[in-house]
This record gives structure tokens, sequence and C-alpha cells, in this order.
């Protein structure tokens, strides 16, 4: 059982729209998909008919049932997938329900035992508009220590981005963006072995708790340990995970079944989020 407090479960309910049984933008098909992706469960098992039928119904036993990490991964990914519906609606979010989502990623954070340090200067509360507005036209790859002959394939790449979006090739630009950012914090993860491996986040072997060699690392470890060692800032490592979950509709099933319809402004958002993580990168002391 999970050790989620009521005042948590209030907010949790809150940002996921639970109200009359729904879960966010949720079909019963792609929410157990969500599922079933995130942790190999089946949310519509009969254990979780404790309370009911509803997609809401079943989220709360899916909490009073599973343990802290499994509850808290699911939270955490919700909360990512939130932040995506915002940065993909024309709606600005309001300042209370972005720190709504914060406490949310707290909560999350608490669940799977994790602590973060947050050594750059962040506006944790920081609007959509507010970081897409941002000026980062001047960052380039020259101050990120990774090796030369992944940098000149990181430098066509980020060319091709640009011809993508020129050419208004979205779902091409939208997927060199995340597979850039992954190729770029698997780089700089080579070049500081010791302070990623050391990383609470760091994802680890269930049969011997050992750190997994970095190969065998996900764009979400990339992004989460990032953060944790204070090489990404907050706001950065929210949007990259948009970015993270735009990237992964490169299966054509998973776009199908989310019904995700990329445009011109979707690939801007992932080019700036691509750049914002370059800049953090570019100015991190470590």
């Amino acid at each position: 059982m999970a050790s989620l407090k009521s005042t948590d479960q209030l907010k949790l309910e809150k940002l996921f729209e639970m109200e009359g049984g729904y879960v966010l933008d949720f079909s019963n098909s792609s929410f157990q998909q969500f599922l079933i992706n995130n942790t190999s469960l089946d949310i519509y098992s009969p254990k979780y008919e404790l309370y009911g039928d509803s997609k809401a119904k079943r989220l709360r036993a899916f909490w009073e049932v599973e343990s802290d990490q499994v509850v808290g991964k699911v939270v955490f990914e919700l909360v990512e997938y939130w932040r995506t519906l915002n940065l993909l609606s024309d709606s600005e979010t309001t300042a209370q329900m972005e720190k709504l989502g914060i406490a949310c990623e707290e909560i999350a954070n608490k669940l799977l035992g994790k602590t973060t340090i947050q050594p750059k200067s962040v506006d944790s509360g920081k609007s959509e508009t507010d970081f897409l507005q941002q000026n980062f036209e001047d960052v380039s790859l020259k101050a990120i220590n990774i090796e030369s002959g992944l940098l000149a394939i990181l430098y066509q790449r980020l060319e091709e981005i640009q011809k993508c979006l020129n050419a208004e090739a979205s779902l091409a630009a939208i997927f060199l963006c995340g597979s850039s950012l992954e190729g770029i914090l698997l780089g700089v993860a080579t070049q500081n072995p010791q302070k990623f491996n050391q990383s609470k986040s760091s994802p680890k072997d269930n049969l011997n708790g050992k750190v997994l060699s970095f190969h065998q690392w996900s764009l979400n470890d990339l992004i989460n340990v990032s953060h944790e060692i204070g090489m990404l800032g907050l706001d950065v490592k929210r949007f990259s995970h948009a970015l993270r979950d735009f990237r992964n509709y490169i299966h054509p099933y998973s776009q199908w079944h989310s019904g995700f319809n990329p445009d011109k402004h979707t690939a801007l958002i992932c080019w700036q989020v691509l750049k914002a993580a370059l800049a953090d990168l570019s100015d991190d002391k470590l």
C-alpha cells in the first residue's frame, strides 16, 4: 500500500481531473496502455475494482494496492503527461495549477525516495509562455564537455533540425530533437561517470541493485539524473520530459493510439527545450 496522505491524494485528484470518474483525457484503452507501458500492470485487472469501474476509481484502488515505488512512478509519469497536454493546449496554465503540478511532482519524488538539489537559479513556477519566450539563439555545443566524434554528429543533427523546421517537417524535427537531447545527455554522463552513477535517480538492476551501464539508461533516466546533480534546472527538466513524451511517438502505433498530431508549434516547443538544455549544460560548472 502506498503511503499517500489524504492531502496528497486531494492534490493528485485535482491535478488529474478525477472528478466524475475520469483521469485527464484518457480513454479506457489509452489509460490501460499508459499503465502497461509504465508498470507492465493492467489497470483493468480485477484487483483494482475495489471502488468501482471508472478510471478514477481504479486509479484510487491502484494507489491503495501498489507499493510506494510503483505508485510514485505512475504519479510522476501522470504529472509529465499533464504537462505535455498543457504544452499542446492553446490555453495558458495558471500559476496556481503550475504550483499544484510541482507539488504533485514532489509527492512522486517522496514516494520514490528521491531528493533533488537545485543549484541553478530557476523559477520553478515558470509558465509555458515564459519558458518558450526565452532567447537561446547564442547557445552552442562548444562549451559542453563531450567527445569530439559525437560533437560532429550532433552539429549535423542541429543543422538537420533547423532544415526540418524550415520545411515544416514537424514530426521529423521532434524526433531529431529528442534523439539529440538523449545523445547530448549520454555524452555528458560518459564524461562524468562518478556524478551520474552516484545519483539516487540512477537506474539499477532489479536483481543485484547495481547501477546499469550508460547504454542501458533511458532518456527519462538521463533527464532525472542530470537535474538531480544540478546540470539541468527544474524548468528544463520539466519541459525535457514533455519532449521525451513527444519523441516516444516515433512508433506509429503509439501515435495512432494516442491521436497525437504534431504541428509546427509542437516542433518549435521541442526545439526550444533542446536549446534550453544546451544553455543549462553550457552554464554548468560542476
